[in-house]
């Protein structure tokens, strides 16, 4: 499994662009992505939990439940979400492709990303569409992953290269993400690619089954979206006998597309609103996985214990108090807990109790860019990891006027 640049444009057969329309006042930021598969693709898609759901989700749904697609989507800017006629512009968005570049509108995967609530004009997409279409290239990747952010500060993408039945393949995803994430499933946007040749039951349980120890262990802030989705296209060009079942091959489908969406995660997590470390989580010795990820999820939504890692306290009692509440059925007399990033390791809590350690050395450990929370909860062989970020005073002056 090697990593390779290229990110969606990786798999062979998928070109991409990304331009700015006019969605977003900003004319330096690019608004409009666009990713088209050489042919039909195998497709497979989770959504948000929430409730209230945007409209471009309602018709990715439906476009996809035969599990194919050739064409991706999406605009930032605006969420296209809780808006009287928003399914028709979603709607219009997928013939907009189609005009454009021959699939068929109900095999386009359609997204939008932005403020919810106000109304989005079809104009500036409509306008934009040739010059969108014109400029679609092999190595457009990085176009496509810049269009979709919002409040991201860096583009988001990781290519994989690996080896199924003597068949050299791609797969490659991009992202955006900063604030409002807390997936269940999901709270961002995410476009995977790959030229495996696998059926659309089979991609589908892959993404269903991976979502659950990866995006879903991932919190920025604790608020789930209305928007967004993981969506992944297989167009098969890289040849290789169709997976259909489990086995050595879909095995070796499943650890790439774990390398892809780990990537993913820790570079949303890592580029958080107003983020300035990415915090993991590594929680082992559970009596079981559920019991781990429980555990991990909850010390990294601790507003209280984010707040420390801003201010680089090695207070390992917040991550005691956020066991605690988990709802876990956890020994905590049993609980030791260290922190440790390129610095070095220590060792703040033994057996539920604390140790004597060095404040000084404590803090140089929690003043590095990415930190490790390690909790060992002496029960068991099970562990899982959640992502996160530490919670800054940027945050709220990102959120207090996101609006206007």
């Amino acid at each position: 499994m090697n990593l390779i640049p290229g990110g969606v444009c990786a798999a062979t057969g998928f070109k991409a662009n990304g331009i700015h329309c006019g969605i977003r006042r900003n004319q330096t930021k690019k608004d409009l992505a666009l990713i088209v598969s050489d042919v039909p693709a195998t497709a497979a898609a989770v959504y948000t939990t929430n409730l209230v759901k945007g409209a471009p989700l309602k018709v990715t749904r439906c476009n996809i439940s035969d599990g194919k697609a050739q064409a991706v989507i999406c605009n930032s800017g605006n969420a296209n979400t809780c808006n009287a006629g928003g399914e028709q512009i979603a709607l219009d968005m997928c013939q907009l492709v189609s005009d454009a570049v021959g699939v068929a509108a109900n095999d386009v995967v359609v997204a939008s990303t932005g403020v919810i609530g106000q109304p989005l004009d079809i104009t500036p997409i409509a306008n934009g569409m040739e010059q969108l279409v014109a400029g679609l290239s092999y190595d457009g990747g990085n176009a496509a992953a810049q269009a979709i952010m919002t409040t991201d500060t860096c583009s988001k993408e990781i290519a994989v290269e690996f080896e199924i039945g003597g068949k050299t393949c791609h797969m490659g995803g991009i992202a955006k993400g900063s604030g409002m994430i807390h997936p269940n499933m999901a709270t961002m946007l995410v476009f995977i690619t790959s030229d495996v040749s696998i059926s659309a039951e089979m991609l589908q349980q892959a993404l269903s089954n991976d979502i659950t120890k990866t995006f879903n262990m991932l919190s920025v802030d604790g608020d789930t979206s209305t928007n967004d989705m993981v969506t992944v296209l297989a167009n098969g060009m890289a040849g290789n006998d169709t997976i259909s079942t489990e086995g050595p091959d879909f095995t070796t489908f499943m650890e790439a597309l774990n390398t892809i969406t780990v990537g993913l995660c820790r570079m949303i997590a890592g580029d958080g609103e107003g983020a300035t470390k990415l915090l993991e989580c590594i929680a082992t010795g559970a009596n079981e996985e559920e019991t781990a990820k429980i555990c991990a999820k909850s010390v990294i939504c601790s507003s209280l214990l984010k707040a420390a890692m801003f201010g680089a306290d090695a207070n390992w009692g917040r991550v005691l108090c956020a066991i605690g509440y988990s709802g876990a059925k956890v020994d905590v007399d049993k609980i030791d807990v260290s922190f440790k990033s390129a610095k070095g390791e220590v060792l703040v809590c033994k057996d539920g109790a604390g140790v004597p350690f060095s404040e000084e050395i404590a803090k140089e450990i929690l003043l590095e860019k990415e930190i490790e929370i390690l909790v060992s909860l002496g029960d068991g062989p099970y562990g899982a990891s959640a992502w996160g970020c530490d919670l800054t005073y940027d945050y709220v002056k990102i959120n207090g006027d996101y609006r206007t």
